[in-house]
């Protein structure tokens, strides 16, 4: 089983489900991604583990559309009672902060999360900028061209934040995807980007890439020599995140035993696998507690960057 399994199996406390007799009817996913996807791929990994944990049975339901809006409404069309999980990631969050569809942050609450892939500050490894505290005086002399996926995006906001609370300036280049925004890194077409771990390890393995921060709390075990931008200083954390919520108003009880189900769920091989194999830490795998303080920071930091950039306007 290995490191994160005993981690996994720590978090997953006993749970009541055959005291109180939920579930007694299938549980629904609800994700905003086609089959096939991260996201898609992920609920139904989960979903084989809560399967046998929770002795029921659990279906994926695909609402694509409106950047995670119609997942979300379809959502809060169905009862507020623990038979209908929203599997989200940072997309639906920053609908939220724009005001688009039918959810506030208030209205959610969280489950548990199951991948945690944080946002790297790199560089090419040939550049002149060796540190985080070097790119940041580079953004005060100069725009630092950074590579995004789209504007408003999670890379674009983390990228704002950082520039924001370090009197940077940042000119945005936007891309189709990761895969390009490593193309153009490595052409030196911009200075820098925030890329997930998972997209640029290869890169930074090989010497290409030259990571400067991991925009989190702690290091990560894979790039365990790169500092993190709190430890520097600078209170940034942003992640692409997968996890699990309920609706506010569902029974305590019923999500009281969602939680462990779902670490349990996450506790099996064909997951740990697929953890150990994206370079994701056994801390990716996270409890109601710390998912919903995360939910809501990284709520919180959207909207404020989105404020500072004039996508949505303050209250």
């Amino acid at each position: 089983m290995g490191r994160i399994g005993a981690i996994l199996l720590g978090l997953a406390a006993p749970f009541a489900g055959a005291q109180t007799g939920f579930p007694e009817r299938p549980i629904d996913i609800v994700t905003h991604a086609s089959p096939g996807g991260g996201t898609d791929a992920t609920a139904r990994a989960v979903a084989r583990g809560m399967r046998t944990a929770l002795d029921a049975d659990l279906s994926v339901l695909p609402r694509t559309g409106g950047g995670g809006v119609v997942a979300m409404s379809y959502v809060n069309s169905r009862p507020r009672d623990g038979y209908t999980l929203l599997a989200i990631t940072p997309t639906h969050l920053f609908a939220m902060a724009r005001g688009q569809g039918p959810l506030s942050i208030d209205d959610v609450v969280g489950v548990a999360r199951a991948a945690d892939d944080p946002i790297v500050v790199m560089v090419r490894a040939d550049s002149d900028v060796a540190s985080l505290a070097e790119l940041v005086e580079l953004g005060r002399e100069r725009p630092i061209k950074w590579g995004t996926t789209q504007i408003g995006g999670v890379d674009h906001i983390a990228g704002a934040t950082l520039a924001d609370r370090t009197g940077a300036r940042l000119s945005v280049v936007p891309f189709a995807g990761g895969g390009e925004i490593v193309t153009n890194l490595m052409g030196g077409s911009i200075d820098a980007a925030g890329l997930n771990l998972t997209e640029a390890l290869d890169q930074i393995q090989r010497g290409d890439f030259r990571a400067l921060a991991v925009m989190s709390e702690e290091r990560v075990r894979r790039i365990g020599d790169v500092p993190t931008t709190v430890e520097l200083g600078y209170d940034v954390v942003f992640s692409t995140v997968r996890g699990y919520l309920v609706l506010e108003g569902s029974p305590e009880d019923r999500i009281e035993i969602l939680e462990p189900a779902r670490l349990e769920g996450m506790g099996q091989p064909a997951y740990l696998d697929y953890l150990e194999g994206s370079g994701l830490e056994p801390g990716s795998v996270a409890g109601r507690e710390e998912w919903d303080g995360q939910v809501r920071r990284l709520y919180r930091d959207a909207r404020d960057a989105m404020i500072a950039l004039g996508i949505v306007q303050a209250e």
